[in-house]
């Protein structure tokens, strides 16, 4: 580690491969605390680079408990987290709407960091028991549409990371890698991100991948198309820049999408907006996300078509059937 610190702070910056190397060492207990703690610092002095994310990707990828299901064409829809918003939770319930619509998602989550519930508070308030079993796993994408993964049960390798990011309390490159590494590792992901220079460096991952991605973020701050201005979204084939308009929707005030103050509350927001209960900017919101999900696996249908099957699922119940499904299903 001395070396590759000294070599880092002489302001060069690693391969793909030594990217992976280091943190696979990392993963597996070799360095202190101290050199875990510099190593990540230097990404606080300087941005990382699409070669150096790719390759921690990489490493977290062969680090974790992986998921095969082989005979399924999946999805995960998640954000990055970190816009500060606390907004209600809205790629939860877009992977709930997905999967009404007859997606099959792998949701990969975690409890919440900048907000007051994260998808693991939701899905635990209603009963779902974390698990890295696969039969399990296998059973409910295939009766329900969805399952999920508690991203603790499967990265192991990060009890040796997880003191020094306490320690530590600002933002490392560990904040941006939890949607790009998916132990099911999804052909389709719908991902959501807190700036545009975490848009272009996801971009420049995922373009050399199998994935039919779509990167998501609102030009006013939020990791998530809110509906409150213009949007930018990057697939592997097109850059665009989209307002509420184009999807036919209404324009949303940032008061609209308020989470809650505590899990509780949050889950209160959930409830309603799942059970067909939501307010319109609500239904409008997760309908947008939801829709742009769908476009990315039906590449071939237009937004509009997209958008009128998100909106059947959410208020035609089918995504509180993929809940009720779900959660029947628990042992």
């Amino acid at each position: 580690m001395k070396e590759t610190l000294n070599y880092l702070f002489d302001h060069k910056v690693l391969g793909r491969q030594e990217a992976k190397d280091i943190l696979i060492g990392i993963g597996k207990g070799q360095y202190s605390e101290p050199e875990i703690a510099s190593f990540l610092t230097v990404y606080l002095m300087r941005k990382i680079t699409p070669h150096e994310l790719a390759g921690f990707r990489d490493a977290m990828l062969e680090l974790c408990i992986p998921v095969s299901l082989p005979d399924h064409e999946t999805i995960d829809v998640c954000g990055t987290g970190g816009d500060e918003k606390n907004t209600f939770n809205i790629s939860t319930l877009t992977a709930f709407i997905l999967a009404g619509a007859g997606l099959k998602v792998v949701k990969h989550g975690n409890y919440a960091v900048s907000s007051a519930s994260g998808s693991s508070d939701i899905l635990e308030h209603y009963g779902y028991k974390f698990s890295n079993d696969e039969n399990k796993i296998r059973n409910e994408i295939e009766k329900a549409n969805i399952c999920y993964l508690h991203a603790p049960l499967f990265h192991p390798a990060m009890k040796s990371v997880a003191p020094v990011r306490k320690s530590l309390k600002v933002k490392t490159f560990f904040n941006i890698l939890g949607p790009m590494i998916n132990p099911c590792r999804p052909k389709n992901q719908l991902v959501g991100v807190f700036s545009e220079e975490v848009m272009n460096l996801y971009n420049d991952v995922y373009k050399d991948t199998d994935i039919s991605y779509c990167i998501v973020y609102c030009l006013n701050g939020y990791d998530e198309i809110s509906l409150t201005g213009n949007f930018r979204i990057i697939s592997k084939d097109s850059d665009k820049i989209l307002s509420p308009e184009d999807m036919n929707l209404k324009r949303t005030g940032h008061d609209d999408l308020f989470g809650g103050n505590t899990a509780r509350e949050a889950a209160r927001v959930f409830n309603n907006i799942i059970n067909g209960n939501g307010t319109e900017a609500h239904n409008s919101v997760v309908i947008a996300n939801a829709a742009m999900g769908l476009k990315c696996i039906y590449g071939n249908k237009s937004v509009e078509e997209c958008v009128e099957q998100a909106r059947e699922s959410l208020l035609g119940k089918k995504a509180l059937g993929a809940l009720k499904k779900l959660i029947d299903l628990q042992p």
